[in-house]
């Protein structure tokens, strides 16, 4: 079996550029420009191996930033030295309340912000510098986040809590959940909307607002548990009979990968419900069985979204969720 390989976070390449930067103008007091490219791994990630650029100077024109007006994060040290740190190209500004970092200032985490701080204390500046953190192509590949929905403009984040990206852990996916989730509370939304799929997505912007909605993918089981840890009061699951049937079945993940619908079983259960008989020979979905089961298909839609309920109940029985059909 092949070794999955880690990585580092975006969080963590910034700091090795910042440092890199920060010691070239100290030494020439001249412009500096450090670059780094996020490391390959085998996690699920749009950054991966995108280019972080770190420029410092003692002017701040020779700075190229994010479009939109923002205030700097600032240092300051006891030898009167200080740097503001700006969002370069590529580097989002947060513009709404609800995250962790605050309205109208770069989109960089707290513990990536600290470890620069640490940085630059260690270093005894003695003088006011300006630094822009920037990702190329950041506004593109923002475009693959949900930044723009909870008000991160005009690039990516600068993420990182451990350091490491682990392999295939779909670490930062879960972590925008969350991020999502919790956004959504801030900003005194009481219901949360879990999407799966396109036609869900669309179901449930006729329903409520763009900033409730959360694109789960296939972590079904994991967005529960963030909504349960977050104290969420009500959740509500748009997807379709497919993805449900595997809910229903007991999957805590709906991908492919981690094992198909049973057939003989949903055969059964048909049978044993409504007295209703299918041939599932030639049935690889649970679109080919609806086409098997004429005025009953309502009832059967029924029965999986009453099971999969059961199922959602085994696993948080405190969690208040609705359960939504989108064909």
């Amino acid at each position: 079996m092949k070794k999955l390989k880690k990585g580092y976070t975006t969080g963590v390449h910034t700091s090795f550029a910042f440092r890199s930067a920060l010691e070239f103008y100290l030494v020439t007091k001249k412009v500096s420009i450090s670059k780094t490219n996020k490391m390959d791994n085998d996690d699920l990630d749009v950054t991966k191996g995108c280019e972080i650029v770190v420029t410092i100077s003692d002017n701040r024109k020779d700075l190229k930033l994010n479009r939109i007006k923002h205030k700097p994060h600032i240092f300051e040290n006891r030898e009167g030295g200080r740097i503001s740190i700006f969002a370069g190209k590529g580097v989002g500004v947060v513009t709404k309340k609800g995250l962790k970092v605050e309205r109208e200032y770069p989109a960089i985490n707290p513990i990536p912000l600290k470890v620069l701080r640490e940085i630059f204390l260690k270093k005894r500046v003695k003088e006011e510098l300006f630094c822009a953190i920037s990702v190329t192509d950041g506004e593109e590949l923002a475009k693959k986040t949900a930044n723009s929905k909870v008000g991160v403009l005009g690039g990516i984040s600068i993420l990182g809590t451990t350091g490491f990206v682990k392999p295939v852990s779909s670490e930062a996916y879960l972590k925008s959940i969350e991020t999502e989730i919790e956004f959504a509370i801030k900003n005194g939304y009481s219901e949360i909307y879990f999407t799966i799929g396109n036609n869900s997505l669309k179901r449930a912007k006729e329903r409520g607002a763009e900033e409730q909605i959360v694109e789960i993918g296939n972590y079904i089981y994991a967005s529960l548990k963030i909504a349960k840890e977050l104290r969420v009061k009500r959740v509500i699951l748009f997807t379709g009979i497919g993805k449900l049937t595997k809910l229903s079945q007991g999957f805590k993940n709906s991908h492919n990968r981690f094992g198909s619908i049973d057939f003989k079983l949903i055969q059964s259960k048909i049978k044993e419900n409504f007295n209703y008989q299918i041939d599932i020979t030639s049935i690889t979905t649970i679109k080919g069985v609806t086409k098997e089961l004429g005025e009953i298909k309502p009832l059967f839609y029924d029965m999986i979204k009453s099971e999969a309920e059961k199922v959602v109940k085994s696993w948080f029985r405190e969690l208040n969720i609705e359960i939504v059909i989108v064909e």
